[in-house]
């Protein structure tokens, strides 16, 4: 099981630059390259594995009060915060919908012990079911649910996958 997160929505990955070395870093693209690698790392092994049985999901826990964010800038994060509370007041919504640390940690239990591999394998997981595929041209609010299908494409999944072996000069057979 992989974490990943709906921050995978702020990017997809870069197989041709993933290092920074060639684009201007900037943390939240960084972040949201990484989930949507968890994601297709995730697919990937489960299509070379699911015939011996062995599965992979990618789950999101959801965002949780945590020290992810404590190197970012607190005003930068109250910024962020009042613009995504203005958003949702404009779509009609509460408030932002944090998550104790155990509402966080339901959907990776349900993956783990509870749902039907055949279900769940190759998936991305949130609020203990699988996840819709949002189109990419399609506009999502930072409170829904869903993955982008870029981070469940196949072909992209195997293209991170040989990117990886290339990376780490190994290969990993089926």
């Amino acid at each position: 099981m992989n974490v990943a997160s709906s921050g995978h929505r702020f990017s997809n990955v870069n197989l041709e630059d993933p290092n920074f070395e060639r684009t201007p870093y900037d943390p939240f693209l960084a972040y949201g390259r990484s989930k949507t690698a968890n994601i297709l790392f995730a697919a990937a092994f489960d299509q070379r594995y699911r015939g011996r049985d062995i599965r992979a999901a990618a789950v999101h826990p959801g965002v949780i009060r945590t020290e992810l964010g404590r190197h970012m800038d607190p005003a930068m994060v109250k910024a962020m915060m009042a613009q995504l509370e203005k958003q949702l007041a404009a779509e009609g919504k509460s408030s932002f919908p944090w998550k104790t640390i155990p509402q966080g940690a339901a959907t990776s239990i349900w993956a783990a012990v509870v749902a039907p591999a055949e279900e769940i394998g190759g998936k991305y997981c949130e609020n203990c079911h699988v996840g819709q595929v949002v189109p990419d041209d399609v506009a999502i609010s930072p409170t829904s649910e869903g993955v982008r299908a870029y981070a469940l494409d196949p072909n992209a999944a195997e293209a991170l996958w040989k990117k990886s072996e290339e990376m780490v000069g190994e290969s990993f057979s089926r």
